[in-house]
């Protein structure tokens, strides 16, 4: 547990329980606790980047005691404090309400990354914000589920564009004592340090603690100096490129991980599998079986009964497979504990169509689970597709893989201000029962003109905070004035229609179709009475030249003048800048080559804002487009056809649409689509929705399953 006095010594003791709130992430979707912060000193939460820990070390002591004694705060900070500690230990709850095994051992929640706030960069995209999400919702619904996974202290990448277009990766690496992460201590008040089983030479990981809300999360660092150099540099960075040591990594995250909660002392129930990274935990699970007397083929039941496995990788190339000889290597002495001989051991890796291929994690995860599901529906029966050879018996339309379609956790990702405007026409209880339909109905009743002005107040915070972004890169780094002037969005009018497109730089997601025909794009771009602008933001991997070349191509085209500055690429896309976009763009642009989108929890975070999709149906968005919310088509996989329809919808009716003002100055027809998008997406698109889901479907049964003698 952590000593607050001696963390923050300058803390007066009235206001004591900020170092407590400090250090739980529950301050990151609680307007009114992160106010507890900014309000002490503006200028302060500014720099130190919206990190409480941060500044609480840094805050001059006199604010600090100006603060304990201002009793307007002092209301406020009361308030704070007493929510989150009725909160963080509930005495009822909606899990200890409608499952009867509440006094279960906790559930297991594996993942490789956790995106829950850019003061801890341990993610790169979609799969790490929806881990995050699901910790989140967890908490918020009293689940007793513990969290593990790895601590990188060089994250994953801070994306840096030269002069010519092209990303670089800079390193930034995690000042560990400056962050809300604490090390996770022994009997003897020092940092836990848990030895690798099976692994020879021995690898050593520190424990990493990070409280979100109620639930625990564990975080593993190899960089310690039980390690030698190779092998501190195991968990330096996420998704490592080296093959082996991407497999010792996953042999970490996998054995390692439930040898942490086992020297915790945490016996749980079940396991969440999220992605295949994890999927030797498995196989960790069974041996515990096996070390208590059941066989191989007993022990593997049991787990597959209390195991669960959520795939999201709709792309082939994107399923982790190692070569044989490297499993050897590594766990050459771990399959005989099973009673197993060699090539026993790999069939349980084996795909059936390319069993040489080498061991495949995800098909590890399918054969040795009992629940498995893709993250839509439309992701589900193309999961069921990839994966029928292993179960040959099967057609295709039994494969049992279902479909659990992500959510987003509405209190982390609604605007604060929009927030205010729910309670103020919702219901202040709106947030409790936010997964309920019902809930959202009074959003018709929002008058047109208080949702624009809230809306256009967050679209002038983006362009505003594009432009902060651009001018301080400019002034620290000295970089060239056309890089930042022209590429990097000072140039972008709040009055325009603004497109946003901001995600990952893989070929496949194609951010260079709206390129397809310049003339045409150029007329819409340069209207002079219906201008359109396009925000970019995204990163490439670091070994993926190809969508390096897409996103350099990307940034030479927002120098064209030909354009008008109607085209900007922000760098260095993070969890803040997602925020604002997500918050303040016109329309969420979203076109990859079907069926490749397994989900697309961006493009609900805007919507969930009023900010309405025009996306290829694909992914979550056929189950939430009805005509009304957003605009679709249909996606022919022709880069030319799908360009076509872009064009064609932004012509005939984004445009005259969102330009067709009445005379107090707003849009109403637009604003009906705002409401439709906000209506039709919150409640059924929630992480709340998401985790129910789970929980009545997958982790009832496998506690069932567990309970059983």
């Amino acid at each position: 547990m952590n000593d607050y006095k001696k963390i923050f010594p300058n803390l007066p003791e009235r206001i004591s329980g900020l170092g407590e709130l400090a250090y739980n992430l529950w301050w990151s979707w609680h307007p009114a606790a992160r106010m507890l912060f900014k309000s002490m000193d503006r200028q302060g939460w500014k720099d130190s980047i919206h990190n409480p820990v941060r500044m609480l070390k840094e805050i001059p002591r006199e604010i600090l005691e100006a603060t304990a004694g201002d009793e307007e705060y002092l209301t406020r900070y009361d308030g704070v404090i007493s929510e989150f500690r009725n909160k963080i230990k509930p005495k009822r709850c909606w899990f200890t309400e409608n499952i009867t095994e509440a006094q279960c051992s906790p559930i297991a929640y594996f993942s490789a990354e956790y995106g829950l706030h850019h003061s801890l960069p341990f993610y790169a995209g979609g799969l790490g914000f929806l881990a995050g999400d699901h910790l989140k919702e967890c908490s918020d619904l009293g689940l007793p589920l513990v969290a593990v996974g790895f601590m990188y202290p060089g994250g994953y990448l801070r994306q840096r564009i030269r002069v010519d277009g092209w990303q670089e990766e800079v390193a930034a690496p995690l000042d560990r004592d400056a962050a809300p992460i604490a090390r996770a201590l022994d009997e003897k008040g020092k940092q836990l340090v848990v030895k690798v089983p099976c692994l020879d030479p021995p690898i050593y990981v520190g424990v990493w603690k990070v409280d979100v809300g109620n639930i625990p999360l564990y975080l593993m660092d190899t960089d310690i100096e039980a390690n030698d150099p190779w092998n501190r540099q195991i968990s330096a960075q996420l998704y490592i490129g080296d093959l082996e040591q991407r497999l010792r990594q996953e042999i970490i995250l996998g054995i390692g991980g439930s040898e942490v909660l086992e020297a915790l002392g945490i016996k749980h129930s079940v396991l969440h599998l999220n992605e295949g990274h994890p999927a030797f935990a498995i196989l960790e699970q069974i041996r515990a079986q096996v070390n208590k007397g059941m066989n191989f083929d007993e022990a593997a039941g049991y787990v597959r009964n209390t195991s669960v496995f959520t795939t999201h990788t709709p792309v082939p190339a994107g399923h982790d497979v190692f070569p044989f000889h490297l499993l050897d290597k590594y766990l050459g002495s771990y399959y005989p504990l099973f009673g197993l001989s060699r090539e026993h051991f790999f069939q349980l890796g084996a795909h059936p169509r390319s069993p040489e291929a080498g061991f495949n994690m995800t098909a590890l995860a399918l054969r040795m689970t009992g629940y498995h599901n893709g993250v839509s529906k439309r992701h589900a029966e193309v999961a069921r597709r990839m994966w029928q050879p292993l179960w040959p018996q099967a057609k295709e339309e039994d494969v049992p893989i279902d479909g659990i379609t992500n959510g987003v956790h509405l209190p982390t990702w609604v605007d604060p201000k929009m927030e205010l405007l729910f309670n103020k026409h919702l219901g202040k209880d709106w947030l409790e029962r936010h997964d309920d339909p019902e809930t959202w109905k009074p959003v018709d009743d929002i008058p047109d003109k208080e949702l624009w002005q809230v809306y256009i107040w967050l679209k002038i915070k983006l362009i505003d905070a594009i432009r902060e972004q651009a001018r301080k890169r400019w002034a620290e780094e000295r970089r060239a004035a056309s890089v930042n002037v022209v590429t990097s969005g000072t140039l972008l009018d709040p009055l325009a229609l603004t497109i946003g497109f901001a995600r990952r730089f893989a070929t496949y997601k194609r951010a260079y179709l709206i390129f397809e025909d310049m003339e045409r794009l150029k007329r819409l771009l340069t209207n002079r009475w219906r201008p359109v602008q396009i925000i970019f933001a995204g990163k490439a991997h670091p070994s993926d030249d190809e969508g390096k070349r897409i996103l350099q191509h990307i940034f030479k085209l927002a120098c064209d003048p030909n354009l008008g500055g109607r085209v900007a690429f922000v760098e260095d896309y993070g969890e803040q800048l997602a925020q604002h976009m997500v918050h303040g763009v016109d329309v969420w642009l979203n076109n990859p080559v079907p069926p490749m989108e397994a989900s697309g929890t961006s493009g609900m975070k805007a919507s969930i804002n009023g900010i309405p999709q025009l996306s290829i149906l694909d992914g979550w968005w056929i189950e939430g487009f009805n005509g009304k919310n957003g605009w679709a088509f249909e996606g022919s996989g022709s880069d030319k056809k799908d360009a076509e329809a872009v064009y064609d919808i932004l012509e005939t009716e984004i445009v005259p649409l969102y330009y067709k003002m009445d005379e107090d100055g707003v849009p109403h027809g637009w604003v009906e689509v705002m409401k439709e998008a906000i209506k039709g997406t919150a409640p059924q698109f929630s992480a709340r929705r998401m985790v129910k889901e789970y929980t009545m479907r997958f982790y009832r049964k496998s506690l069932e399953a567990a309970a059983q003698p």
